[in-house]
């Protein structure tokens, strides 16, 4: 079990805390001949396996890395177009990194708003007067889960689909946030949390869910 990342979203829908706690290894390395066995087409500013798997590599995982290099976007590290690159044949034989797309600061800053917008929605959409918006969405792969202060802060929690104890943490980010965020005299509300003790208290708090502890009193 896992919690992988943690959100914390102001009223007006802004991304001002993000935390990355852990990220599971899908990232496959091969070394390929000519011509690739594997379509890759452009989408996003990223080069995505658009046909054919094969050791581990899936339909939409992005070439990260050419012959170790880590690859930014759709060039090299030394500036090349990685299309261009891969279709020369005398850059063969050539080792390639694949692996899911790490999201950049502003799609996770979108993402934030996104969410934001669909908790407001279900709010709407609710039959019963003071719903309390999304609290939950589910796949096969992780849990998305959201708890959202008097205020209109909203702290959400991405987590193994086993993972328990995740009411209990929310409400322990909350009262971390209270302590060592809104009583910092340095901290303006709305605005990003850069508070180190913020960090090593949440992430002290991480571990104590993934082991599936209590949060005692003092804890």
């Amino acid at each position: 079990m896992a919690i992988f990342s943690v959100y914390v979203v102001n009223k007006a829908g802004g991304l001002i805390y993000q935390l990355d706690h852990y990220v599971p290894r899908a990232d496959t390395e091969k070394t390929f001949s000519f011509p690739l066995d594997l379509v890759l087409r452009p989408h996003d500013e990223r080069v995505v396996v658009a046909f054919g798997q094969r050791d581990g590599i899936r339909v939409g995982h992005a070439v990260l890395a050419i012959n170790g290099a880590e690859v930014n976007g759709r060039f090299t590290a030394d500036g090349k177009d990685v299309l261009e690159f891969l279709g020369n044949p005398a850059n063969y034989p050539v080792s390639i990194r694949f692996g899911r797309h790490r999201l950049s600061s502003n799609e996770k800053l979108m993402l934030a708003s996104m969410f934001h917008s669909l908790f407001a929605i279900g709010s709407q959409l609710s039959p019963e007067v003071g719903s309390s918006g999304i609290e939950m969405l589910e796949t096969d792969t992780f849990k998305l889960h959201c708890f959202q202060t008097l205020t209109g802060i909203k702290f959400m929690v991405l987590a193994d689909p086993r993972q328990t104890g995740i009411d209990a943490l929310l409400r322990k980010i909350y009262e971390i946030y209270s302590d060592f965020a809104l009583k910092n005299p340095f901290y303006s509300l709305e605005m990003p949390i850069r508070c180190e003790l913020f960090d090593q208290n949440l992430k002290l708090a991480l571990e104590v869910a993934e082991k599936a502890g209590p949060f005692g009193p003092g804890s």
